[in-house]
């Protein structure tokens, strides 16, 4: 299946994937983005992005409307190649390569606060929604399928055990040459989870009508072939 570019934003083609982190999200999305030849969104990246850029400016956390105001001045770009040597995607603000500021756990958690400000979510909206347009989408978060794309034909909600997702997230960063303690991890999640699912705007929940697929005990190849069999199902006869 090759890229299907479509002049009219509304007909364009969207696949969501959803979740906590640690279920492998970003690993399919990339994955599926490849394969298809389409545009890739990070909408987590989204949330680091604006909180790098906000550190950058000494911008008040406690002021999201002063926030909100800057995200138009965002020029942003996910690149799957060439890759990055240790996150794989490269995030592109300004012409500027921030994709190891954006990575560091202290920008994860400044992120998830950052998203739980309504203003700050309502500005990233509209760029979400035009993001890669003309062409067809996969696009990686947690709201994607039940808040930005909700005419998406394909919507998955990945989810995997606390202690899975740990370790997971605990590979990564030593892969990455990042030190870090699995308990400390451990907690980071749960705190990140109870605020992203109790958050008054946009909380994380799969969409109505999203497939699950839990991926505690699944390889990433047994997890990209039950999804290949979901687009010759749902977005091949659209193609």
């Amino acid at each position: 299946m090759g890229n299907n570019i479509n002049n009219n934003i509304n007909s364009r083609i969207v696949i969501t994937i959803d979740g906590p982190s640690g279920v492998g999200k970003g690993t399919l999305s990339q994955f599926l983005s490849e394969h298809l030849g389409w545009s890739f969104l990070d909408s987590g990246a989204l949330y680091r992005i604006v909180a790098n850029y906000s550190d950058d400016l000494g911008l008040d956390y406690d002021k999201p409307e002063v926030i909100a105001s800057h995200i138009d001045k965002l020029d942003i770009k996910f690149l799957t190649t060439p890759k990055h040597p240790k996150w794989g995607v490269r995030v592109i603000l300004n012409n500027k390569d921030v994709t190891e500021f954006i990575r560091s756990e202290n920008c994860g958690k400044r992120a998830s606060m950052i998203a739980q400000k309504k203003e700050v979510r309502s500005a990233l909206l509209d760029l979400q929604k035009q993001f890669g347009a003309p062409n067809n989408l996969v696009a990686d978060g947690r709201d994607m399928g039940s808040v930005v794309f909700k005419n998406s034909p394909l919507k998955l909600y990945l989810t995997a055990s606390n202690e899975v997702r740990a370790e997971r997230r605990y590979q990564q960063l030593c892969a990455a040459n990042i030190n870090a303690k699995m308990s400390a991890i451990l907690s980071d999640l749960n705190s990140r989870d109870e605020r992203d699912k109790n958050r008054s705007v946009s909380p994380l929940k799969p969409a109505d009508d999203a497939i699950i697929i839990d991926t505690s005990s699944l390889s990433v190849t047994q997890v990209q072939q039950r999804v290949l069999e979901l687009l010759n199902e749902r977005i091949s006869p659209l193609l």
